[in-house]
């Protein structure tokens, strides 16, 4: 009989036995880890440094990198390091270490994925007031939200967790320290009991966030099929498809691992599973959002639009806009593009006709055109002419 306080290590679940596949999976590891800190970490320094990210959706995705290198930097390190040097032992306090880091990294990360889905809600659905409901403060108060009340919940779950008795040896069936799996290790039920309560108000919070997330989708979907031309359409939807399949991965392999029939439970399948959900989605998730992310990509690459466009314009004089219209989802009035630079400041009679745009090779082209000294260039970062969402201005003078 043993309990929480003469116990100094844990011992994790070992992925192999023999020294061969022991290395296997210290290198395999190794090459998802790598993979994970190279991807997130290009995100993480392409919106921290392109002006052109620095929106909400792209103010979001750095949060999810963080929490992504943080998920999966809790959990591979020490299990690469148990492979390589044939060991399974994890400290006490490293145990209840990664226990907190777990419970706040992935509450965390799944309260961001539920303000995501509010706003690509607000950006397909209500647009024009996009920059008012989700300006910076509201930004940085809603990612403070998700961090905050995940490390909370990870404080309350982490200190009763290590404050139940524990008598039933030290060995847990998984490769990292999982609150399921030291719950195994109580000595009555009553303490297991206790925990599980705890474990079931931070599943229904969960539930929450995610019939939020449906509902926010069936709006979305609704107001996507209302917009006229099919190019809008595939334009709407291509925003938020790569944040529908992050938020499907991580809710898929989470319910499997936590809800599947006892059945079919094995140490080895339960093994896999939790790679599924702790470790892939770090790694996958940053290729999801870059996919078919054009900005990321030209951020990542250092193809800089506005820079053709100030070179274009050197030595002459007058105001210089820079338009980026890679969110517009159809096709505005040139009235109401002209309605636009002028709330933005521009002087009317700057403004006198509508022109082709500058094209990814460099070619330049106005949107108006007056007197000596004071002209209008316009640079876009898409095909489609006439396209605007209001928060897509940026200036410069020269």
């Amino acid at each position: 009989m043993c309990n929480h306080s003469s116990i100094i290590q844990f011992l994790l679940l070992a992925f192999a036995d023999t020294r061969e596949l022991q290395l296997l999976h210290f290198w395999l590891f190794l090459g998802i880890y790598l993979v994970a800190l190279l991807s997130n970490g290009l995100i993480i320094t392409a919106v921290a440094c392109d002006h052109r990210l620095h929106s909400p959706m792209y103010f979001f995705l750095l949060n999810l990198s963080i929490l992504d290198l943080g998920s999966i930097s809790t959990t591979v390190p020490k299990s690469m390091a148990n492979s390589l040097w044939d060991t399974r032992a994890i400290s006490y306090t490293g145990c209840a270490a990664q226990v907190f880091f777990v419970f706040f990294l992935f509450g965390a990360e799944f309260s961001l994925l539920t303000v995501m889905a509010y706003d690509r809600y607000i950006a397909i659905c209500k647009p024009l007031h996009y920059r008012t409901l989700l300006g910076s403060r509201a930004c940085v108060h809603m990612a403070a939200a998700a961090w905050g009340s995940a490390f909370l919940n990870s404080l309350l779950h982490t200190v009763n967790t290590f404050s139940i008795p524990l008598c039933k040896g030290n060995a847990l069936d998984q490769f990292f320290c999982e609150v399921p799996q030291i719950l195994k290790l109580s000595c009555s039920d009553s303490d297991y009991l206790r925990e599980a309560e705890i474990l079931v108000v931070s599943a229904l919070f969960a539930f929450v966030c995610f019939v939020f997330i449906v509902l926010s989708y069936v709006q979305i979907f609704r107001a996507v099929m209302r917009i006229p031309s099919e190019q809008g359409r595939h334009k709407a939807f291509s925003t938020c498809l790569p944040h529908l399949a992050v938020v499907s991965l991580f809710i898929s392999t989470s319910l499997f691992a936590y809800l599947k029939p006892p059945s079919i439970s094995s140490p080895s399948l339960d093994l896999v599973v939790a790679v599924l959900y702790s470790v892939v989605p770090a790694a996958v998730n940053p290729l999801i959002y870059s996919m078919r992310n054009q900005e990321l990509k030209d951020a990542v690459h250092l193809k800089d639009k506005k820079g053709i466009a100030e070179d274009l314009w050197e030595g002459k004089e007058g105001d210089v806009v820079y338009l980026d219209f890679s969110k517009a989802f159809d096709v505005v009035s040139c009235s109401l593009l002209i309605a636009r630079l002028l709330t933005a400041g521009l002087k009317k009679w700057n403004i006198w006709w509508v022109g082709s745009w500058l094209t990814d090779e460099g070619q330049m082209s106005y949107v108006g055109q007056s007197p000596p000294g004071s002209h209008l260039l316009v640079a876009s970062s898409s095909d489609q002419p006439l396209t605007t969402t209001v928060e897509d201005f940026y200036y410069l003078s020269v």
